[in-house]
């Protein structure tokens, strides 16, 4: 199993400021918490409802054009995914309570069909928010996680809708807090929760976000966890009331949505593209405390942040044992 290091400190490239596009008004997305685009549409899931739904939004005006659905039953859709064939695929992953034996994958086609794949974790229950499908149609599920690693997902054989199939632990990512303001979550806890993902539509861009920013992998050759092996950029994605959408437009554009009834955003050249409009104000701090860039690691291993507070716990518990041998003595 490998482990996917994101740095929180990460160089940024040049990027325009997040610019707002249109205010989603439709009360069945009151929880907006995954986007996808092909730019001629938007499609977006709610976090919560009891039918396997996805709607069609204008780009122009986030008004309805159409709605997706299926006959399945939903737990808690968190995310969204476009196939390269126009299907959807909502991420059925949601957890809060950590207490569901099986998860679930609801894919509907653009004819009106759909399927309802059933998953299982190696390990235990998670909370995931997060999915990323690529260009051969694999989902991978990464976990919500507090502390420590959040852990990368992916079926360990081909999806049946027969029955369960049991997903095998490929990767992990590992995220330190920022300063960066927004989210529903006093301090900076906000800032290390993976709350959605995305693969653009040729598959060579990945992105996870968190209530607070996006990390940008480059993928050359398709493959997301190489890509989760690289080192990203970091874009800030300040001041969002919960932000848990985010998708890649095929001009490399990042939409970046909201619960809460907040507008679309849109940040321009998060591809790297040097012809696209650049900000340079608008930079991910690279230093600061608390903001530095986190060393990659094997999952179980230690970063250097980690190291030295460890060593200062050793350190700590070893001038109070000298102290009570002298008292002892």
């Amino acid at each position: 199993m490998s482990a996917c290091a994101v740095l929180s400190g990460a160089p940024a490239h040049a990027q325009s400021a997040p610019v707002e596009l249109c205010t989603v008004e439709e009360s069945g997305l009151s929880e907006l918490s995954g986007l996808a685009s092909d730019g001629d549409n938007w499609y977006a899931v709610n976090d919560s409802g009891s039918r396997a739904r996805a709607f069609v939004l204008d780009p122009r005006t986030c008004e309805v054009r159409s709605q997706r659905t299926g006959d399945s039953d939903p737990y808690d859709v968190e995310d969204l995914a476009l196939a390269p064939d126009g299907a959807l695929w909502l991420a059925d992953t949601g957890d809060n309570r950590h207490k569901r034996k099986n998860v679930a994958l609801h894919v509907l086609d653009r004819n009106g069909g759909s399927a309802l794949y059933r998953m299982s974790y190696p390990d235990s229950p998670h909370d995931a928010e997060a999915l990323l499908l690529d260009r051969a149609g694999v989902p991978y599920v990464v976990t919500k996680e507090p502390l420590g690693w959040a852990g990368v997902y992916r079926p360990a054989e081909p999806l049946d809708p027969r029955r369960t199939v049991p997903m095998e632990r490929v990767g992990s990512v590992s995220l330190r807090a920022t300063k960066t303001p927004g989210g529903p979550l006093d301090g900076s806890t906000g800032s290390v929760l993976v709350t959605g993902g995305s693969v653009s539509a040729d598959g060579t861009l990945v992105a996870l976000r968190t209530y607070t920013e996006a990390y940008v992998y480059r993928s050359p050759n398709g493959d997301v966890l190489e890509a989760l092996r690289g080192e990203p950029v970091r874009i800030p994605l300040p001041d969002e009331e919960q932000g848990e959408a985010i998708a890649w437009e095929p001009d490399g554009g990042l939409l970046s949505g909201s619960e809460g009834g907040e507008a679309v955003r849109r940040v321009a050249g998060a591809d790297g593209d040097p012809s696209a409009e650049m900000a340079t104000d608008q930079l991910a701090p690279s230093g600061g405390d608390g903001d530095q860039a986190q060393p990659a690691t094997e999952e179980g291993g230690m970063s250097t942040g980690r190291a030295l507070l460890f060593a200062g716990v050793i350190a700590a518990l070893l001038v109070y044992l000298i102290s009570w041998r002298r008292k002892r003595s």
